[in-house]
Parts: C-alpha cells; structure tokens; sequence
C-alpha cells in the first residue's frame, strides 16, 4: 500500500481535489463560483510554462540524438506497427464514444465561441507556419511552434547534434523547466479544486455524472482492448500457440504498468518475460526501449475520449469528418510526442488548439484532468503492448515460424 501510494500520490491528491471540488461546486455553488481563482493561477503558470517547454524539449531531444540514420528491418517493422496498432486503438475507441456517449448532461458554454472550422488549405498554412516569429511563442500557435523546434533540432543535428553546445545548452533549459513544471504540480490539487468547484457551480451536478460516465468507459475498454487485441496480435506475430504463451506472460507487464504508472520503469519486466518466451535480444533490445517512449496505444485512445467528451461539453457534434483529424492527430502526439518530456500535456494542448481554440482556459484543464486520471489503465494498455508488440517484430525480423523454432529448441 505505501509503495502504491508512494508511486500514485498526484493522481490520488489530484483526485482527492476534484471530488472536493465537485462536492463544494455542487454543495455551496455561491462559493464554488468564488473559489475559481485558485483554478485560473494553475492554468496561467501551466500556460506560461508550456510554450517553452514544448520548444525546448523536443529541439533537445532530436539535436541530442547519438544518429538520425536509424534504418534495419527491425526498426522499421517497430516504428510501422507501432503507428497500425495506435491507430486501430483511435479507432475502436472512435466507435465505443459513438455508441456510448461520454457526455449526457446539456451544457452551455461559458466562455467565447467555438469558431467555424477551418478550411483545408487554411488549416495546412496554420498547421506548418505563423506569418511572423513573434507568434510562434504563443499558447495559440502550438502546432506551428512543434514544426518549428523539430526543424531547429535537425538543424542542430546538421550542424554537430550533441557535441555542439546549442545541444547541450537546450539539454539544460530542458532539464531546468521540467523542474518548473514539477513545482507546479505541487499546487495542481488546489487548483484542480477551485476549477472543477467552478465548473460544478456553473454546469451543475451532471457535470460530475459526464466525468465517471467517462472513467468507467475508459477504464472498461482499456482492459478489454488489452485482453482482446493481445491475443489476436500474438497470433499474428507468433503464429499457432503464441496466444497461449503470451498470456502466461502478459500479467506481470500489466500490474507493474498499472501499479507504477511508468512504461519506463516497467521496461526490465518486460525484458524479463520477453526472454522467457524467447524473444530475441535483437528484438526485445529495440522494441522494448522505445516501446516505452513510443509505443502509445492507450495514449491514443484517451486523446480520442478527450475530444469526446469536450465536443460533448460544448454541444458539438463529433463527426466522422473531425474524427478523422482527431484520429491522426491521437496518433502523431501519442507516437511521436510521447517520447519529449511533458509530452502527454502537449498532446492534450494540441488537440484543444485545433478544436476549441477559443475554449483553451477550459478545455485545457478538463482535458489535462481526464489525462491524468486515466494514466494507470492508459499505462496498463501502453507498456503490456510493449511485450506484445514484440511478437509481431519478430515475424518480420526472425520469420513467421520463429516461436516455433525457439520451442522446438528447447
């Protein structure tokens, strides 16, 4: 219990603060409605932080890799398997939200207007650039700041990667606001408080219906997606019996993702029963680290459920024509953003700036609030599918038959 507590205590304070929240909201809405202050200074300090942040960490993180050409069988069947099973995710949680709404509850919108959706041509401009450079430094220019810091990381790159001090300079900028941003969550259960008491006093007590409706959701179609698709993945990879092997192994990945809520601490597990089933060290070597930083199936799934449930607040429709955008959006910030410092946050922020960019001081919060609540289950689904994955891989690098010779070998 200590360790469980130990390794959850934000998720839990945090927890702890939105009930009380949405008892004060729904209890004393006059005071619910007062106390919004105390929500508004966490959104500021998060939005004065995140734009460099985002900058920062991902021009670091490609100006310090050891070597741009990443190329073999083996990586390639990764990074492609990865982007298929993140995608299938998107999508069956697409259909569970359309079947089964997240939002029942009416709402009126409190703050602004959710603007017409942009054109194509329009939005590709937007998407890439900002007219001037002053505003790509802006929590409304999201996107084009991403763009931005990649190129300048590959520029970096061209110019010495890690060797040339601008690399280590951003390293350290990097390092420094990820410290930022952790004092800053000390004070998030207080301002998730005053936020979702406002919310409450403001949207009324459905609101909080809305919420659990959308926890037990996730949290069912996590679990179920994990024993369904794992099975049908390992077949796959692994051909006859590989089901059957995999699941004898699956358990103990799953508890320690769940448990510890970290893909990367439940790396040497992983390596444990990956060895076990026979999977080879050039396999499991690859697959497994980056697994842990790249492979986002539940990641994917909770960006999607998100922009279900704030469509629902603001009384949207979730079309298939937004779901589209949405599902390549779930999948670019759950793949390639999940490996940059703060990314699950930029993520969230970049859905919101495509979606509701009016909206941000409220779709932000709710969105960075369902992100973290779902984090053990989200966790459960990303690191487990690391193992399973790995089966897959190794169809492509070792054969289809290669579980087959490492039970006839031994």
């Amino acid at each position: 219990m200590k360790k469980f507590l130990k390794n959850n205590w934000f998720i839990c304070t945090m927890l702890i603060g939105i009930i009380l929240g949405c008892l004060i909201g729904w209890l004393w809405p006059d005071f619910g409605s007062k106390i919004e202050f105390l929500g508004t200074i966490f959104i500021n300090m998060m939005f004065c932080v995140v734009v460099p942040m985002v900058f920062c960490s991902i021009s670091s993180a490609i100006a310090n890799m050891k070597s741009v050409k990443r190329a073999g069988k083996v990586l390639g069947a990764t990074v492609v398997t990865f982007l298929c099973t993140a995608l299938i995710a998107s999508v069956i949680m697409y259909v569970v939200c359309r079947i089964f709404p997240v939002v029942t509850g009416k709402y009126e919108i409190a703050e602004g207007e959710v603007g017409a959706t942009l054109g194509v041509t329009d939005m590709i401009v937007n998407f890439f650039t900002k007219p001037d450079f002053i505003e790509l430094f802006s929590r409304r220019a999201i996107l084009p700041l991403v763009v931005a810091a990649i190129i300048f990381g590959f520029g970096i790159q061209m110019a010495g990667g890690p060797e040339t001090k601008t690399a280590q300079l951003l390293s350290d900028i990097t390092n420094c606001i990820m410290k930022t941003v952790k004092i800053i969550t000390y004070y998030a259960p207080i301002g998730f408080l005053g936020f979702f008491a406002s919310l409450v006093a403001t949207y009324g007590p459905e609101l909080i219906g809305d919420y659990s409706r959308t926890l037990i959701i996730y949290y069912v179609l996590s679990f179920v997606y994990l024993f369904a698709s794992s099975p049908l993945y390992a077949r796959f990879g692994g051909g006859k019996g590989a089901a059957k092997i995999m699941f004898k192994n699956l358990f103990k990945p799953a508890a320690v993702a769940f448990g510890t809520c970290s893909s990367v601490a439940t790396i040497p597990t992983n390596m444990e029963v990956a060895q076990e089933t026979g999977i080879s060290k050039e396999v499991s070597e690859i697959v497994l680290p980056m697994g842990a930083t790249m492979h986002m199936d539940g990641s994917a799934m909770s960006a999607i459920i998100k922009v279900a449930f704030l469509f629902g607040i603001f009384g949207l429709d979730f079309g298939a024509g937004k779901a589209i955008l949405a599902i390549i959006v779930a999948v670019f910030s759950s793949v390639a953003m999940s490996g940059v410092p703060g990314g699950g946050g930029t993520g969230e922020l970049v859905l919101c700036t495509i979606f509701f960019p009016d909206q941000l001081a409220v779709a932000y919060p709710i969105a960075l609030a369902l992100g973290n609540l779902v984090d053990p289950p989200a966790t459960m689904v990303n690191a487990a599918g690391d193992y399973v994955v790995s089966f897959i891989v190794s169809r492509f690098a070792d054969g289809k038959d290669w579980l087959q010779k490492q039970i006839a070998s031994k």
